[in-house]
């Protein structure tokens, strides 16, 4: 039994009810042999992880003293996990009618002005930190701004709430307002000491943050790689090929670069720790060079789509053995929902000649973010030794979701129309770190 900060014992709780979990990954294996399913299953948290999964009959038998938590039909799954999001751009999710650099330009720009301001950080932080949570969301991956205080904000707003998160700040010096810029020097000294100062603490990540490169000269994408090769347990994030126009621009701006990743690779970016959001256009090189390195790529379907940006290649990529995660790129993209972001990922696989499982969706949104993170075992997943970040599913949560799911055959069956229909109606509960959250 775990212990609390005095020595005190910390309650065991019994979550029973219909258990969904994986053992390997079903875009590479057939989803049958790595799916760990069962309809009378139980979960026992002790202190902040799982210590057992199991028949929840047995687990009951076994531990008469946990405090039990019945679910009956909902759904227990691991905790989803956001790979690239902005939590910045929290108020301005939904606005109408752009494209990328548009977007940035009407839309995101003026809106990371404000970040200078820590009271308004602290209220986006907050506020994002909740709407992810009400939807089951229990790690996300967020870009900052080029404020050193929107980092603190988001950093400190999850450690109130124990959450696992990945953060970093936006690095830009050109083709940028005189307001979000930095300098390649600034850049690096801002995000070493907030490195210095958040990274590892409690249960927060690090991630070195170059928006893109476009709006980092090589000497801040120099800088930035430096940084990182001298702490390469952090992780990089950045975005990479999200649409045709970006991409001649990139062209341009580096006309030495045999592509776009290059720009990165060139300058100390490229690496296994690396995270490249979009990588909708990657040319066969780039494909080769990510899975060569061992980089993660992260699918944005719902932003995708509401930009225009294209049809992210999921099956051809997974099968070019790259690690995939799964992610809303709030605001850009369309909703805080990572249900909503399985159900774009699965049209964007069927205009792909592609209909995903719903055990290859779940997958995504949770084992495979984390694995895209290098947090495998340890978030995302449904097993013990795992963080107890765990999500309950109700799998009628609205009339017309219930009324499908009356005609269900199995559990697939059942768990689809709340995948395609779903929203935080169907979050029956959530814990973190082994606490329900209220």
């Amino acid at each position: 039994m775990q212990t609390g900060p005095y020595g005190e014992p910390m309650t065991k709780h019994l979550l029973l009810g219909q258990t969904l979990g994986f053992s390997g990954n079903p875009l590479l294996e057939d989803w049958a042999d790595v799916v760990d399913f069962d309809s009378a299953g139980g979960v026992l948290i002790d202190g902040d992880q799982i210590s057992a999964i199991g028949n929840g009959a047995a687990l009951l038998h076994d531990h008469p003293d946990a405090v039990v938590t019945d679910y009956q039909d909902a759904l227990i799954s691991a905790g989803f996990v956001d790979a690239h999001m902005h939590y910045p751009q929290t108020g301005i999710i939904a606005s109408w009618g752009k494209q990328l650099i548009d977007w940035l330009n009407t839309y995101t720009f003026p809106e990371e002005a404000r970040f200078g301001d820590r009271a308004y950080a602290n209220d986006v932080a907050e506020r994002t930190l909740e709407l992810a949570l009400a939807h089951g969301t229990t790690t996300l991956t967020s870009f900052c701004t080029i404020h050193p205080q929107s980092v603190d904000a988001f950093f400190e707003a999850a450690s109130h709430r124990n959450m696992a998160v990945v953060a970093g700040k936006t690095c830009m010096d050109r083709n940028a307002p005189d307001t979000l810029r930095d300098t390649a020097q600034t850049a690096y000294d801002d995000s070493k000491a907030l490195l210095d100062h958040w990274h590892g603490k409690g249960r927060a990540i690090y991630a070195i943050t170059p928006r893109f490169s476009p709006t980092s000269t090589p000497d801040q994408l120099a800088a930035l790689g430096a940084l990182w090769s001298e702490h390469p347990n952090c992780l990089m994030q950045t975005h990479l090929s999200e649409q045709l126009p970006e991409i001649a621009w990139v062209k341009e701006l580096f006309p030495q670069a045999r592509d776009y990743l290059d720009t990165y690779e060139m300058f100390g970016l490229l690496g296994e720790r690396g995270l490249y959001g979009h990588s909708i256009h990657l040319e066969a090189r780039e494909i080769a060079r990510l899975a060569e390195v061992g980089a993660a790529v992260v699918h944005c379907p719902t932003s995708n789509t509401f930009i225009g940006s294209g049809l992210f290649d999921l099956m051809g990529l997974a099968k070019s053995k790259l690690a995939i995660g799964l992610a809303t790129d709030t605001g850009g993209g369309s909703s805080f929902s990572m249900l909503r972001t399985m159900a774009a990922a699965y049209e964007i696989g069927q205009l792909r000649g592609t209909a995903l499982h719903p055990a290859q969706l779940m997958w995504l949104a949770t084992e495979g973010s984390a694995a895209a993170l290098k947090m495998s075992g340890e978030i995302g997943h449904l097993g013990t030794g795992a963080a107890a970040d765990i999500t309950v599913i109700d799998l009628q949560s609205t009339p017309a979701i219930a009324q499908r799911t009356d005609r269900a055959n199995d559990i697939w069956d059942a768990l689809f129309p709340t995948i395609m229909m779903g929203d935080d109606r169907a979050i029956k509960d959530v814990w973190v770190a082994g606490v329900r959250q209220a």
